[in-house]
């Protein structure tokens, strides 16, 4: 089963965080980080590692598997569903991030940013991110 530390939420964040989660996990399974037949916490433990309501986990992953991401065997644990052997082209991961690169660029529009201030902020922060090898 992977880590809880793959799941994270941002609580600041106006999207709910049921929404995340299934965003999360769509992200984590394009990239190859979440594979076919991988086992995902169970409600109840992701519920407390996020310190969030349980009913909150399970509409995320009602979700996930009602778009056929997840798949639930009874008394075992959720796993990813086997059509997901591996990690989607790099091409296709880039199209996931687009909604939010598009918020991004609608709000730095909107604070007047140049497009030269607002890559370099988005580079610093990908910078900052950067696991230290």
């Amino acid at each position: 089963m992977p880590a809880l530390d793959l799941f994270h939420i941002n609580t600041g964040s106006t999207e709910p965080i049921y929404r995340q989660l299934v965003e999360l996990v769509r992200r984590l399974v394009a990239s190859g980080q979440l594979k076919a037949g991988d086992e995902i916490p169970s409600v109840r433990e992701l519920a407390q590692g996020l310190v969030v309501h349980p009913m909150t986990i399970s509409k995320a992953y009602g979700l996930l598997e009602a778009e056929g991401l997840l798949e639930r065997r009874r008394g075992l644990a959720m796993r990813v569903a086997a059509q997901h052997q591996r990690a989607q082209a790099p091409l296709d991961r880039a199209e996931l991030l687009r909604p939010s690169l598009e918020r991004a660029a609608q709000e730095a529009r909107q604070l007047e940013l140049s497009t030269a201030q607002a890559l370099a902020l988005f580079k610093e922060i990908l910078q900052a991110e950067e696991p230290q090898s």
